[in-house]
């Protein structure tokens, strides 16, 4: 700050100097002042500041040191020796620290960015050329034209030249990635700055319009202020850093400044087309081609990089569950076809919700972070490794099966088991663990649900032996399918007694049967929709049962309990073979038509049909029965309030045929636990 405010008072001094007819020697001493304070700061500040990556601000302190001798000499020798010959040694010195400048803002670029920024770089380009085309129709061309000797055209020339490849890499480092910290704000005034003084400079000189002392001065001094000011902040040693939040693609004013830059080629063609400058037609003809070719590949790089957030979790930068469920049917449908194995291996870290307790949640995020990049280390490019769940991670490897499934197990396992995981916070490094279970395609599954379902399972008893270690289904015995269904369902109607004295799990699954035959599904679907809607609460019994009969509002932690009772619900069911899609129906029949629900965020189509038709079906049963947190509602209120969640909460199709069965009586009311229903 007091830099900045002994050269503002300065740059007064000069134009007081100048609008007062001041001696000559004064103003250049003024002017030169400034420009070689930007040059001395700059060099301090690298022994001051100590800049992680100190090789960018040398180029740019000996760029200055450069430049500030050129308007030594240029002020000295046409405004006391009055000598304009032109060019001079100042032109030479002018044009020589230009380089300097730009290799600097290529480390910097470099610096900031590990690795590679195309859409920056698209957007710099788009940028450049822009101003290269109304660089060349108004500065270049009009001096490469013009009737003049030739070094007074080459020099003419290479000013705006040398300000364009300035201005590319400034706006590449202005656009990119990294800190924008102060130091960085004050550089891009200096580059800005510049850009803009000499491109005036170069058109005024064409039109013989130039005077020094003019508001460009301001310009030129401003931006060696900033240029110095800059070095002598202390954020300019980190600002080779990377950015502290994530990329998350071009903002509004981006977007705006972008579509209007592109709109300039197109406009300018026009003007020239109405002056009859046909000459300059093709040029501008090239510039709006090629601003075409830049926003076709800006428009393809979003929607390239769109598709990669929507299938990578935010976290662990993995692929998500959905991706991983939308690829392993493809994976079994090649398999089947080529005749080989593949095979599933679900892993679940141990004790993760001790770890989140104990160190809180951002612990317990670097712990998923770490073992993420474990996992990565331990697979092939080839595996499809995914974040399953909260602690769960899902791997699918072709061409396995065997007894590899379980040798790669015991791969991943001893590469998360085998080091301590840093949590920082001034803990030690904690033990981490995993449990996995594996299973194949064709031997334990022959469908996605089979097969998920089965290393599902290994899991479990992963879990049950022990922890830490892999297991590989059948790891025992499987268990009869109705006394499995038998025993879930003993379970739904304990969780139906702790919320009301009327029916639910059975109410629900007999009004789903009845809407999937009304709306003509198969019988394998109509069984799936009835015997879903039995069990769809059955997830609910690992929910603290104070949670469902508490009367007040929940907390935060307390909802986020309840929004995962479909999850349990699925892993229940999931255990039971040949129940992996009434599994999947039970997951989803919380998720909302506008994709707002839970816990996947799914929407339209892409519930399953039988998901859509229990979510009509529950509703309508929560509406009319008397809970711990809500009165029951009479049927025509229930009705009204169907209605309005067509096409938000619920499929509209779905509640047209619910309501069209429950107009021809075909539903009943709702019993009471317990009673006897006819058919």
């Amino acid at each position: 700050m007091g830099y900045l405010l002994a050269g503002g008072l300065t740059v007064a001094a000069y134009y007081t100097a100048v609008h007062t007819g001041g001696p000559p020697a004064l103003r250049v001493t003024l002017y030169c002042l400034v420009s070689a304070s930007a040059a001395a700061a700059v060099l301090f500040g690298c022994l001051r500041n100590r800049p992680r990556s100190w090789l960018p601000w040398v180029l740019l302190g000996l760029s200055q040191v450069i430049y500030a001798a050129a308007d030594a000499n240029f002020y000295v020798t046409h405004f006391i020796l009055r000598i304009t010959t032109f060019p001079a040694v100042a032109d030479v010195l002018y044009l020589s620290h230009y380089p300097l400048v730009v290799a600097g803002l290529v480390l910097l670029i470099r610096r900031r960015n590990s690795g590679r920024d195309v859409p920056s770089l698209l957007d710099a380009a788009l940028l450049a050329v822009v101003a290269g085309m109304l660089s060349w129709l108004y500065l270049i061309g009009p001096q490469a034209e013009a009737h003049s000797p030739v070094l007074v055209k080459v020099a003419s020339v290479a000013y705006p030249m040398m300000d364009l490849a300035m201005f590319a890499v400034a706006v590449r480092l202005i656009l990119g990635r990294g800190r924008r910290n102060t130091a960085f704000v004050l550089l891009s005034t200096n580059l800005l700055a510049f850009f803009a003084a000499d491109s005036v400079y170069v058109f005024q000189q064409l039109n013989q319009t130039y005077a020094a002392g003019n508001f460009l001065d301001a310009f030129w001094l401003s931006g060696n202020l900033a240029l110095g000011a800059a070095a002598l902040h202390p954020t300019m040693a980190t600002i080779t850093d990377p950015a502290s939040a994530p990329d998350r693609g071009p903002g509004p004013l981006r977007i705006t400044a972008l579509c209007a830059a592109a709109l300039i080629a197109p406009a300018t063609l026009l003007v020239q087309y109405a002056n009859g400058a046909y000459a300059s037609i093709p040029v501008v003809g090239c510039a709006c081609a090629i601003l075409f070719v830049l926003t076709i590949a800006r428009l393809a790089g979003l929607v390239s990089e769109q598709r990669r957030l929507a299938i990578t979790d935010g976290l662990t930068a993995l692929r998500t569950r959905r991706f991983f469920e939308a690829e392993l049917p493809a994976e079994i449908t090649r398999a089947r076809r080529a005749g080989s194995p593949l095979a599933v291996l679900i892993a679940d870290v141990d004790h993760f919700k001790s770890i989140n307790d104990r160190y809180g949640h951002p612990a317990g995020d670097r712990v998923l972070v770490e073992i993420s990049r474990r996992l990565r280390r331990a697979t092939r490019d080839s595996d499809i490794l995914a974040r399953y769940g909260g602690e769960e991670f899902a791997l699918l490897i072709r061409g396995t099966g065997g007894e590899e499934p379980a040798v790669i197990g015991e791969r991943i396992r001893r590469a998360v088991a085998d080091s301590p995981i840093e949590i920082d916070g001034g803990h030690r490094p904690i033990e981490v663990t995993i449990s996995v279970g594996t299973a194949s395609f064709p031997l334990h599954g022959k469908t996605p649900a089979d097969l998920v379902g089965a290393a599902d399972r290994a899991l479990y008893a992963a879990k049950n032996r022990g922890r830490d270690r892999v297991v590989d289904w059948p790891a025992e015995t499987e268990p009869d399918e109705d006394a499995g269904i038998t025993y879930l369902q003993r379970i739904a109607d304990e969780v139906d007694g702790w919320l009301s004295t009327q029916e639910h799990g059975r109410a629900v699954g007999r009004w789903a049967a009845l809407v999937a035959e009304e709306m003509g599904r198969s019988p394998a679907s109509v069984r799936r929709a009835e015997l879903a809607g039995r069990l769809h609460d059955v997830g609910k019994i690992l929910v603290p049962k104070e949670i469902w009969e508490k009367r007040g509002p929940l907390t935060d932690a307390e909802w986020e309990q309840v929004r995962q009772h479909p999850v349990y619900g699925y892993r229940l069911v999931l255990a039971v073979p040949g129940l992996g899609e009434v599994a999947d129906v039970i997951r989803q029949h919380h998720e909302r038509f506008d994709g707002e629900g839970y816990p996947d965020r799914i929407a339209g189509t892409a519930i399953r049909f039988e998901a859509r038709i229990l979510a009509v079906c529950d509703t309508w049963a929560a509406m009319l029965a008397d809970r711990p947190y809500q009165r029951a509602r009479t049927e025509a209120e229930a009705e009204r309030e169907l209605l309005d969640a067509r096409g938000s909460q619920l499929d509209p199709q779905v509640v047209t045929a619910f309501l069209d069965l429950h107009a021809r009586g075909a539903l009943g009311a709702l019993p009471q636990a317990g009673a006897t229903q006819p058919g």
